[in-house]
């Protein structure tokens, strides 16, 4: 059984939580309530926000990023039925599970491609639920679907590809099978963050010229045996038998792209997009 014992603990902090429409959350999903915080309820909820809500940075890229207090991801994620990155699907994630849900939630960053020098910036979640600590990863663009135990050596499933963690020294990696090897996808500790770390990393995220959102379109979809990534122009189709597809998205092609990814634009946003395409 996973634990997170000997570990330093989340202090009492006022995430907001309480601004959260939790059924309005639900519709969007298009799923109904869970009666208990059970780990099946949790891998169900993960997985309907994960094929409901896609993973785009349009705002990042516009430069019109209104923040990541709960309130705005709501009426973005949620009221305007648009997609969001890390810091935006996990505090929206981790606000349903709370509220209501009653499950217990830890906040936490991670280093994505830990064996390269880069920023400890990706948010993510661990949700305990019946006893077992789990990795929930609903802001990890095309990778997890579900959730995963946090037990050393646990490979899951993820919509065709396994994926595993390890444990060592303290910290967690996440890997992806590729053939007979496994790629490390990112790094974490248990360790809790705060708001104010947020407001930190994404202002990094969101507007430093190295960071891989402010450059270039970024849309990601998974879904059980497909994965959908469009970043700059291109347009990559992968199955988990190996097979890739790779298309060229032409900016007459734009507006139908990013819907077929369920990513709807007003014509204002789409044509300012496309001067920056």
């Amino acid at each position: 059984m996973s634990t997170l014992a000997g570990q330093s603990t989340e202090t009492a902090v006022d995430w907001h939580i309480d601004a959260l429409d939790v059924d309005a959350y639900l519709a969007r999903l298009g799923i109904e309530r869970p009666g208990k915080p059970t780990a099946r309820a949790l891998r169900d909820l993960a997985t309907a926000h994960v094929l409901a809500i896609p993973f785009e940075n349009v705002d990042v890229l516009l430069e019109q990023h209104r923040g990541i207090s709960l309130d705005v991801v709501q009426d973005k994620l949620v009221g305007k039925k648009r997609g969001g990155y890390c810091y935006e699907h996990a505090h929206l994630f981790a606000a349903a599970a709370e509220q209501r849900l009653g499950f217990r939630v830890r906040r936490i960053v991670a280093r994505v491609q830990p064996r390269r020098p880069g920023p400890y910036t990706h948010m993510s979640l661990l949700v305990e639920a019946e006893g077992v600590w789990h990795l929930v990863d609903v802001g990890f663009g095309a990778g997890m679907l579900q959730p995963m135990p946090l037990v050393d050596g646990a490979i899951v499933d993820q919509a065709g590809w396994p994926h595993r963690l390890t444990h060592r020294e303290g910290w967690w990696t996440l890997q992806k099978q590729q053939g007979d090897e496994w790629e490390d996808l990112h790094a974490f500790t248990p360790n809790p963050s705060s708001p104010i770390d947020y407001e930190v990393y994404h202002h990094y995220t969101s507007t430093h010229p190295r960071s891989p959102f402010t450059g270039q379109l970024v849309v990601m979809r998974l879904e059980p045996g497909l994965s959908r990534q469009l970043v700059g122009h291109e347009l990559t189709v992968r199955r988990p038998d190996g097979t890739e597809e790779k298309t060229e998205v032409a900016p007459g092609e734009l507006g139908e792209a990013l819907r077929q990814l369920d990513i709807e634009l007003t014509s204002e946003e789409l044509a300012a997009l496309l001067e920056r395409y």
